[in-house]
């Protein structure tokens, strides 16, 4: 699927990556999904399906924080107060512990309501301010569009993808039956 150039792509790749990313969810075990003590061996700060889906809504969080930071005529920190993008492992790593105790169902829930507050945003975006370069200078040589497709359907791509190494490092026993 190309990258969505529009808001009206984007929101149609980000509700139809959404949905898959759910199906994708449905592929595993509930018993799995319950037991927060079990993580898959594979070298990812998500080893867990609760991981995949507390990631993406931090850094739903984090786009939607500088969105918002903008519109009131701030200058956001991107990608943080102090950091840098070649410090991306170690942002997943604190993200990755900030959510640890959190359940599944509470994880599904938090997506759930970043997702619907990116769709906002993004549809509260013309085309000409979600996708022309240089009209934000806090999005450097990059747009607002950009950053939400970052944040919503190409996460959601990354979490499906990492969902199925997660799966694959299931025990057989665990996988719902044919």
């Amino acid at each position: 699927m190309p990258r969505p150039t529009t808001r009206t792509a984007l929101l149609e790749a980000a509700a139809g990556e959404y949905e898959r990313l759910h199906l994708a969810l449905g592929r595993f075990d509930p018993g799995v999904l319950a037991d927060l003590t079990w993580e898959a061996e594979i070298e990812d700060t998500s080893r867990h399906p609760r991981d995949v889906l507390t990631h993406i809504h931090a850094w739903q969080l984090l786009a939607l924080g500088w969105a918002e930071t903008a519109e009131a005529g701030g200058t956001p920190q991107v990608p943080g107060e102090g950091r840098t993008w070649r410090e991306t492992p170690m942002i997943n790593a604190e993200i990755r512990e900030r959510y640890l105790g959190t359940s599944y169902a509470d994880a599904v829930e938090l997506l759930a309501g970043s997702h619907a507050r990116c769709l906002a945003v993004i549809t509260s975006h013309s085309d000409d301010e979600l996708f022309t370069r240089g009209r934000y200078a806090w999005t450097g040589s990059t747009t607002l569009g950009a950053y939400f497709v970052s944040a919503t359907s190409s996460h959601y791509v990354w979490g499906r993808k990492t969902l199925r190494r997660i799966q694959r490092a299931l025990p057989a026993r665990s996988l719902p039956g044919p």
